[in-house]
């Protein structure tokens, strides 16, 4: 009774988790749109003060030609040949006039996109702050009660709980290897797979922190997102994005470097390194370590690259 209420705080603790982490990401990618939107605006309005310059200078100029139909400025010529080459300049300067006002409209018409674009992004940026905020609310809470109740359990007790869960982890591997799963797996990564196996590997050890994505403490995303950045490829920062977003592969073709989703709410992913075994960041308490990847229920295999 006691462990499966550990767990079950544990894993509402890290599908708050992983809606913290998402949030914290959609926060970030908005303040960039903000700050690409802001130059734009900056730049249109330059664009703007520029065209309507020139507008104004050509306005000052036909102003101080006297503005007079062409028919009167033909009769008023000393020299018409002069007159009709003149009239090709101006009928030229208007059509560039012409085109230059429908820039005018087209960059007025831009920037006035660009700041409804910046308001909607500010209005999404705002709501992802409330959602990070109430998702770290409910992290903390849980992990908080989690370990209340672990500092309650009596030394003795505490061990047979730690038992009781190596042995549930022991058998769950065996089952699941003795199901004959692994036949045909390979054991050969693709030379992304093995960097980030490799950068995986090397964190082993570190303590899990919610939210963390290193370089001295990770969860499990937070592992899983670093190691395949670090092997030169940007992947999804949740285990639930991760698991909607990647390319989808059968548990017996698995290879090391694929990443194995738990739980039916995608709400765990481990590294597969080879041999039946992954890398990952458990939860609160716990380190980076290597573990059987049948321990746990598998939702389903994605790959990165």
């Amino acid at each position: 009774m006691i462990r499966q209420k550990l767990e079950t705080l544990y894993h509402d603790a890290a599908v708050a988790t992983d809606a913290y982490n998402l949030a914290e990401e959609r926060t970030e990618q908005q303040s960039t749109q903000i700050v690409g939107l802001a130059r734009e605006i900056v730049e249109g309005k330059a664009r703007l003060d520029e065209l309507k310059e020139r507008a104004g200078a050509a306005a000052r100029s036909q102003y101080r030609g006297g503005g007079l139909p062409d028919g009167a400025q033909l009769v008023l010529s000393d020299d018409p040949q002069d007159f009709l080459e003149g009239a090709g300049r101006v009928r030229q300067g208007a059509k560039a006039a012409k085109g230059m006002l429908a820039e005018m409209r087209r960059t007025q018409e831009d920037l006035e996109q660009y700041a409804r674009d910046a308001a909607a992004q500010w209005k999404k940026l705002e709501a992802n702050r409330e959602a990070k905020a109430k998702a770290k609310k409910k992290v903390e809470k849980q992990i908080a009660a989690a370990e209340k109740l672990e500092s309650e359990l009596a030394k003795e007790e505490k061990q047979r709980l730690a038992k009781l869960e190596r042995q549930a982890a022991r058998e769950a591997q065996t089952a699941w290897l003795d199901s004959g799963v692994l036949a045909d797996t390979g054991d050969t990564a693709s030379a992304r797979g093995e960097a980030a196996v490799e950068y995986a590997t090397a964190q082993i050890g570190k303590a899990y922190e919610w939210g963390a994505e290193g370089p001295k403490t990770f969860d499990c995303s937070g592992l899983t997102s670093q190691a395949w950045a670090a092997a030169g490829q940007g992947i999804p920062r949740t285990s639930q994005e991760q698991w909607r977003q990647l390319d989808r592969v059968a548990v017996e073709a698995m290879r090391p470097g694929d990443l194995i989703i738990y739980n039916s709410d995608a709400s765990h992913v481990a590294m597969y390194v080879g041999d039946g075994a992954m890398i990952h960041a458990p939860r609160p308490g716990r380190t980076v370590t290597i573990a059987g990847a049948g321990s746990m229920p598998i939702l389903g295999v994605v790959r990165p690259g």
